[in-house]
């Protein structure tokens, strides 16, 4: 199947989950708003998460998927299938470590990372709660990253895409019943996080059930050290840091918003937001994009390898340069249609609406990270972009301590996506020192097309947005919001592939045939 082809897959099923996510992030505004429980019950998922994109999804499909590629093309399967085991027995293990420490010492664990809920302790103490619910999520995801990354390795990415639409739909099911019959803020919050925990196993046992039916269940065992387990952890720790550098951005700006009230809650709603676009275009080429050049190189298919990498970034920057602006054009009705009621106020529309703006200006950042850490993995360095990442860190941390005195929580989306840019142009500029990123110049006429393009559509729907917000305010009829927003929002994606099309950045049809191949 093509490249193109791929990423259209994992794009409609991540676009599935997320939108889905809207209708969970609305549930949680709706019945919890942005409280002291609201805060709680979100610092509390974030922990798990952070720890999962770092050891499961950052450091586990980053340093598995090249390495399990190179078995599977020079060995065969059976030699790859017994490898993968050896590497998971090692997870497992180190994740149910984790665990058990974090679940009995949490109280001092936690501490470091929420330093605001301190001087609060019932805000505290709820946090602590709500985390040792979630914290077992952690195990499941694991083993689901684990599982994933073996079928993205195959070539199959369907059921590990379907995977977060699951914990959604669980989620969801969950809370319905809390619109119908509020209760306490805090019993709210505890019963959102027992959902939370039912749609990771519900997860977990999808994609068990995928590679069952692939035939290729690798048999857990007593883990042992030998050379390709020391191998698979000296690409690993480094990738902890690199693959998962946008969570630790993330959760930098957490700390230091958690010593002001309702800054978690605003930074988390303006995250989920830009996350749409960041999971449809950024995850889906991530996903795809490491395999495909892993099973190049370990092949010897250098041409090939370069060739995926710049249709990669082609794909990115059609889709995130106009997702990007019009988030920035659009951000004060996109918050209010779809957060502005219940519990969530004007105040929360705005505050929240500023600070997706300055989001979503790094959007094309992450994606890029995406497309060219693939350059550097699937080459089995992961020790120069973890340094990148390191670099990243800094200037966030820099940055959000500076800004945060004065903007508050948007200076903390500031800083993120100052960092997220340093990011990427250290690995483009490093990777085309090496040789291995190296665009012709049609492509740099392209993408300065694609960018006048969404620039140009963005003024338009900003200039369309001022006679029509009477209509997309929380006053008004709930499907006519949702009839204005999705109207501005489809002319402004006519208008873009329009430009695109006849400014010859991306003819269509070449695009179609593309994602039509299955070769």
């Amino acid at each position: 199947m093509s490249l193109y082809r791929n990423f259209l897959n994992v794009g409609i099923m991540t676009t599935g989950s997320r939108i889905l996510g809207f209708v969970r992030d609305a549930l949680v505004a709706a019945v919890l708003g942005t409280g002291p429980a609201a805060d709680a019950y979100l610092a509390a998922f974030r922990f798990p998460n952070l720890f999962r994109r770092l050891f499961a999804e950052g450091a586990f499909n980053t340093a598995f998927i090249p390495l399990f590629s190179k078995a599977l093309e020079q060995e065969g399967v059976e030699p790859a299938r017994m490898w993968a085991a050896r590497i998971m027995s090692w997870l497992v293990a180190a994740v149910t470590i984790v665990t058990v420490l974090v679940e009995i010492f949490m109280p001092w664990v936690l501490a470091p990372f929420v330093p605001g809920f301190l001087s609060d302790p019932a805000k505290y103490d709820l946090t602590v709660l709500l985390t040792r619910i979630c914290f077992p999520y952690l195990m499941c995801m694991s083993l689901m990253a684990a599982y994933a990354a073996i079928l993205n390795g195959l070539g199959k990415f369907s059921a590990a895409a379907f995977a977060p639409i699951l914990l959604n739909i669980v989620m969801i099911a969950f809370m319905a019943p809390l619109v119908l019959w509020p209760n306490t803020d805090v019993q709210t919050a505890i019963w959102i996080a027992i959902g939370t925990i039912a749609g990771g196993v519900a997860q977990l046992a999808l994609v068990y059930g995928a590679i069952r039916r692939s035939g290729f269940v690798p048999r857990l065992h007593w883990p042992h050290f030998d050379a390709e387990v020391r191998r698979f952890w000296i690409l690993a720790i480094p990738a902890v840091i690199a693959g998962g550098i946008t969570q630790v951005n993330i959760f930098v700006g957490t700390i230091i918003a958690s010593s002001a009230d309702s800054a978690i809650a605003y930074l988390y709603y303006a995250d989920r937001l830009y996350q749409l676009p960041l999971g449809i275009i950024g995850i889906a080429v991530g996903t795809v994009l490491l395999p495909e050049l892993s099973r190049h190189l370990k092949g010897g298919r250098d041409k090939e390898a370069a060739a995926s990498q710049n249709q990669a970034l082609q794909i990115s920057m059609l889709l995130s340069m106009p997702a990007a602006t019009a988030l920035i054009a659009l951000a004060v009705p996109i918050v209010s249609v779809l957060f502005q009621r219940g519990a969530f106020n004007a105040t929360d529309s705005y505050e929240t609406a500023q600070t997706l703006i300055w989001f979503s200006a790094g959007l094309p950042a992450y994606v890029l990270i995406r497309v060219l850490q693939p350059g550097f993995f699937a080459r089995e360095d992961t020790k120069t972009p973890t340094v990148f990442a390191g670099i990243s860190v800094l200037i966030n941390i820099v940055l959000s301590l500076a800004l945060f005195p004065v903007f508050r929580h948007v200076g903390i989306a500031i800083a993120t996506s100052v960092a997220a840019w340093a990011n990427a142009v250290l690995l483009g500029v490093w990777l085309g020192r090496r040789g291995h990123f190296r665009l012709p110049a049609e492509d740099w006429r392209r993408h300065g097309l694609i960018i006048a393009s969404s620039i140009g559509m963005a003024l338009v729907l900003w200039a369309l947005a001022i006679p029509l917000a009477p209509y997309m305010l929380a006053s008004a009829p709930l499907l006519l919001q949702l009839v204005v927003l999705g109207g501005l929002m489809t002319l402004g994606f006519a208008l873009y592939f329009a430009a695109v099309h006849f400014s010859g950045a991306q003819p269509l049809g070449l695009l179609l045939r593309r994602l039509k191949r299955n070769g």
